[in-house]
């Protein structure tokens, strides 16, 4: 038994696909079939249960999966806990980030990243937060970039920034007469949310003051996938939303689409850092939070104290 088996298995039991899993640990379908038939016969009882249509893990493969998961996740806290004594700020940094945040940030901190830190390899995993922080958890990323506020142990957060809510409306919309946006315009308004999963909509939801996502209007059921259909819905007379502030830079342009500030104590979403509280290599973290928070545009409050 060695820890590459140990992957394999570990492979196999999240995709429920041999085919999947071969892919994901860079060999071969029957090199990973293999090895597995290898290990069950070398332990004498079977981790998986095979037929033509399905893959499930007996009973004795799922005990077994907790222990295989830790022996892996340990193994990986040696080998960078080595990389950090070597040079915290060298090699490759994977960070999530949601969808709502990465194409509107990212474009302020990559090239300074580059130009200030060279040796840091910095690679992207653009994704919904709960699959953002199973990734985290599995030891798959480093680090996200979020806008939820986490009660799980063994994360640790460092809280980055406070990024405003901005309405956005057409033209024509009833609300274009308001010399200010109030709560109570945002609660009686025609919202539009992005589709479910995104932490965007619960936020807006909030900062509106509605409970569910119940027939507010009769747009209740247009739901985009990506902050920029929901721009174009709005712009297209559909309804309102709210948007977050470094994509209203972004949207300022867009025809026919009103970006407005709102008078709402509290309209915010907090961007943090999530990582693992055993992650090694607190420095190359710190050193991308502080980048992050001096590459802001000022009208974005920084909620960090840089070192």
């Amino acid at each position: 038994m060695n820890l590459r088996d140990l992957k394999y298995v570990l492979a196999v039991a999240e995709t429920r696909h041999f085919g999947q899993a071969a892919e994901r640990c860079f060999v071969s379908q029957p090199t990973l079939s293999g090895q597995i038939k290898k290990l069950e016969d070398e332990l004498g009882v079977k981790i998986f249960e095979r037929s033509n249509r399905s893959v499930a893990v007996t009973e004795f493969g799922k005990s077994m999966l907790i222990n295989a998961r830790q022996l892996v996740e340990q193994a990986d806290v040696i080998e960078q806990l080595a990389r950090a004594h070597q040079d915290p700020l060298a090699g490759p940094l994977r960070i999530g980030i949601i969808p709502t945040l990465s194409p509107y940030l990212m474009p302020w901190v990559l090239g300074p990243l580059k130009h200030t830190y060279p040796q840091i390899k910095l690679v992207l995993y653009e994704e919904l937060t709960d699959v953002l922080l199973k990734r985290l958890d599995r030891h798959e990323i480093d680090a996200a970039l979020l806008a939820t506020n986490l009660d799980e142990t063994g994360f640790r957060s460092l809280a980055l920034f406070n990024e405003p809510f901005w309405l956005a409306h057409p033209n024509n919309h009833v609300l274009a007469t308001k010399s200010e946006i109030e709560a109570d315009d945002l609660h009686n308004s025609d919202l539009l949310l992005l589709a479910e999963g995104h932490c965007l909509a619960r936020q807006v939801m909030g900062v509106c003051q509605i409970k569910a996502r119940g027939a507010q209007s009769d747009m209740a059921d247009l739901r985009a996938a990506s902050l920029e259909t929901l721009l174009q819905l709005v712009a297209a007379g559909f309804g309102t939303t709210l948007v977050p502030a470094l994509a209203a830079r972004l949207a300022r342009t867009t025809q026919n689409l009103v970006l407005r500030p709102l008078a709402v104590p509290g309209a915010y979403r907090q961007i943090s850092l999530i990582h693992r509280s055993t992650f090694p290599r607190q420095p190359a973290l710190l050193a991308v939070a502080n980048l992050i928070c001096e590459q802001l545009p000022s009208d974005i409050e920084v909620t960090r104290v840089l070192d």
